[in-house]
């Protein structure tokens, strides 16, 4: 595993180049990719900076709406073979993306065949440049509430529609919050390996509120929250030998009132506390 900087869950408006020079400031090992930035600026310029700050990349953020209109989708996957190319010759493998949990439109069965669909075809782009894919469920109950349909929120779920991708290069992007508030353990992912684990992100829930009554905005820093075990979430994926990138997603107000670089402190800080060794 190795700690990657990503400005934009902490709430820290700064670009990518920054992103990058922040990174390497506060001793993170590598930076999530911006892909708008690469595909302006060139893949070897960012390849200049992640070796000039000794950074490794992180994953990048799949630019498709899994479970939009299908004209939406078109139009985007279209525009997908690019931004793969250009990710590959950074040599950020990993792409990554959240799949919503239900909805008022179709039911589970039919949801299902077409996100199987869908992310075969990306699958099979990605696969071209010996990229992976993550895909992360969300778990809240909350994020179910008033919805017809409810849909993939827990790990098995998203690890039947992984393993029915025949590419073989889908995986999971693993949430500590997600396990959590889908009623799992953070031991649970020692049942995993570590070729189904594309992606993660650490954070703590809030303290004193039920798995069930979570929102997924609203969380926490990794240990502030009291919620779950982050600590022993990471401790279990480095004992299966996981080789991912790890970020901190906490969506925390408070980060939100501190100046960027203490905002930054506080997110490093918190990792530290919970990372393995």
């Amino acid at each position: 595993m190795f700690s990657v900087f990503a400005a934009g869950p902490i709430r820290v408006k700064v670009g990518f180049e920054e992103s990058v020079e922040l990174a390497a400031r506060f001793g993170f090992d590598g930076v999530a990719i911006d892909t708008g930035y690469a595909m302006t600026a060139s893949p070897e310029t960012v390849v200049q900076m992640l070796e000039e700050h000794h950074m490794l990349p992180g994953a990048w953020g799949l630019p498709i709406r899994l479970m939009g209109p299908e004209e939406d989708y078109r139009a985007q996957f279209e525009k997908l073979p690019a931004v793969a190319e250009c990710c590959a010759r950074i040599g950020a493998l990993r792409a990554s993306t959240w799949v919503p949990c239900a909805s008022d439109e179709m039911p589970y069965d039919e949801a299902f065949k077409l996100l199987l669909a869908r992310v075969t075809e990306i699958a099979a782009v990605l696969k071209d440049h010996d990229e992976r894919l993550g895909l992360e469920f969300v778990g809240p109950a909350t994020s179910r509430a008033g919805k017809k349909y409810e849909f993939i929120h827990t790990m098995d779920q998203m690890l039947a529609l992984c393993d029915a991708v025949p590419t073989g290069n889908v995986g999971l992007l693993l949430d500590a919050f997600h396990v959590f508030t889908s009623g799992g353990q953070m031991d649970d992912v020692l049942n995993l390996k570590d070729e189904q684990i594309v992606n993660v992100h650490v954070n703590d829930g809030i303290g004193g509120v039920s798995a069930e009554e979570q929102i997924d905005g609203i969380r926490e820093l990794p240990n502030a929250g009291g919620a779950f075990d982050c600590a022993r979430f990471l401790a279990n994926l480095k004992q299966i030998g996981c080789t991912s990138p790890v970020m901190v997603e906490p969506f925390c107000k408070r980060l939100t009132e501190m100046t960027p670089e203490d905002a930054i402190r506080a997110t490093k800080d918190a990792l530290d506390s919970v990372w393995p060794d």
